[in-house]
C-alpha cells in the first residue's frame, strides 16, 4: 500500500517567539504557553505529552501519557512501574517529553532524567482518582500479553465485588515519576517553514542559558 502525502501543506502563522521576549527561566515560559493553550483551545488535551524511552531491546519507543503536575523541579506523571516504560526508565532514566499543541502551532521538547517521586505524593494522587481508575491500576498488568479483553472485564468485576465499600490502597507497582529537565526547546510555527526555536540548557544543575536555533 502506498499513500502520497507530498501535497499536504499548512502555513503556520499564529504566533512568534523572539529570544528577546522570553524569560530567563524556561519553566515560566512553559507555564505561560500551557495556560494560553488551555484557555484558548477547548478541544486541546493540553496536558497530553509524548514520552520517549530507550527500551530494554535498545530501541526508542514513544507513547502519550498525561502530565499531572509541574513545578520548578520538573514534570510529574503516573504509571505502572512494571510497564514497558517503567522497566525502560529503571534501566536508563534518560527520557524525552514532547508537547504538540496544533491549535497554537506550538511544540515543546524536553530532555531530562526520570526518577520515582516519594510514596506519599503517589498515595495522595492515587486517592484522588475515581474508583474506576483505582481499580484499573489493580486490574492491568500493564504491557503484558493477554488472550482477550474479557479477561480484563472479568477481573474488574471480581475486584468491584471484593472492594465494595472498602478503601482501595495504591498498589506498590504503581506511582509517579518526575522528569527533571536538562534541556527545554520551545518551537513556534512560522510562515515559509522559518519556524522560531528557542532552546534552554541547564548549567551547574541550576543556571539556564538560552539560545535561538535555526529552523
Amino acid at each position: 500500500m502506498e499513500k502520497d502525502l507530498s501535497n499536504y501543506r499548512k502555513s503556520y502563522e499564529k504566533g512568534a517567539l523572539l529570544l528577546s521576549d522570553v524569560p530567563d527561566n524556561p519553566m515560566l515560559l512553559f507555564k505561560t504557553w500551557f495556560d494560553e493553550v488551555d484557555g484558548f483551545f477547548e478541544n486541546q488535551e493540553t496536558n497530553a505529552m509524548t514520552i520517549s524511552t530507550i527500551g530494554l531491546d535498545g530501541f526508542p519507543k514513544s507513547r502519550v501519557v498525561l502530565l499531572k503536575k509541574v513545578n520548578e523541579e520538573g514534570f510529574v506523571f503516573f504509571t505502572n512501574y512494571h510497564s514497558e516504560k517503567g522497566l525502560a526508565m529503571a534501566n536508563n532514566p534518560n527520557v524525552c517529553l514532547s508537547f504538540f499543541w496544533h491549535g497554537a502551532e506550538r511544540q515543546i521538547i524536553i530532555k531530562g532524567s526520570a526518577e520515582k517521586i516519594d510514596e506519599k505524593s503517589s498515595n495522595d494522587y492515587f486517592e484522588s482518582r475515581p474508583r474506576g481508575s483505582q481499580l484499573g491500576a489493580l486490574v492491568s498488568n500493564q504491557s503484558e500479553v493477554i488472550t482477550h479483553r474479557q479477561y480484563l472485564e472479568d477481573k474488574l468485576a471480581k475486584l468491584e465485588d471484593e472492594y465494595q465499600g472498602k478503601l482501595i490502597e495504591r498498589p506498590e507497582h504503581w506511582g509517579g515519576y518526575i522528569v527533571k529537565p536538562l534541556e527545554i526547546e520551545f518551537w513556534q510555527g512560522r510562515k515559509n517553514r522559518l519556524h522560531d526555536r528557542v532552546r534552554y540548557m541547564i548549567e551547574n544543575n541550576k543556571d539556564w542559558t538560552k539560545s535561538r536555533l535555526s529552523p
